[in-house]
């Protein structure tokens, strides 16, 4: 093991490469997560994604794209990972992707908004990341490679997720509000 330190986030971009930079996904993770029963969290991940960054020369005119197959949600249980994949939620066989273009970045304090549109079941709306850059920094075999995390909160409904039950005792099965969670690391092109 080499002897490294674990460093605070860096907020400034400057100094971030200009290029394209494609996300690792041995390295990154894409995750929700929902309220069950309305008194617990239930997270998930998606195994299967692709993406990359494009930095401009002004970083806040940079880019971002991803896209997300749908068919590879996990949750830990294979039951309601094949009700997610049905016509209930994601409808894979109609709609196997989800995607996100970004459509400006902006400063936020210590971190940055990432505004884009995202897709899901052939429905685009407009959400914004709250995103935080974690640095650059060269891997043991030579390759440079950049780390960002980002989160933001949508209503599943707004994107035709509309399956729900309601519970004898008030509530539903499923939340309406969503949190996507991304831990990005990227390597340069």
């Amino acid at each position: 093991m080499s002897n490294l330190t674990e460093q605070s986030p860096r907020t400034d971009l400057t100094g971030l490469a200009v290029g394209t930079w494609n996300v690792d996904a041995s390295h990154s993770s894409v995750g929700f997560v929902a309220r069950h029963l309305m008194v617990t969290k239930v997270r998930g991940r998606f195994t299967s994604f692709s993406g990359s960054v494009t930095i401009a020369a002004d970083p806040l005119q940079s880019t971002v794209q991803a896209t997300v197959d749908l068919a590879s949600v996990a949750t830990g249980d294979d039951g309601r990972d094949g009700h997610l994949r049905s016509a209930d939620f994601f409808d894979v066989e109609q709609f196997p992707t989800m995607t996100l273009v970004s459509t400006s970045l902006r400063p936020a304090g210590s971190d940055y908004l990432l505004d884009g549109d995202l897709t899901i079941k052939g429905i685009t709306k407009p959400v914004t990341f709250v995103l935080e850059f974690g640095g650059v920094a060269t891997d043991p075999w030579g390759n440079t490679k950049v780390g960002f995390s980002a989160e933001t909160e949508i209503n599943r409904k707004d994107w035709g997720l509309e399956w729900n039950m309601a519970l004898e005792t008030g509530g539903v099965v499923v939340g309406e509000k969503i949190k996507i969670q991304l831990d990005i690391q990227a390597v340069k092109a």
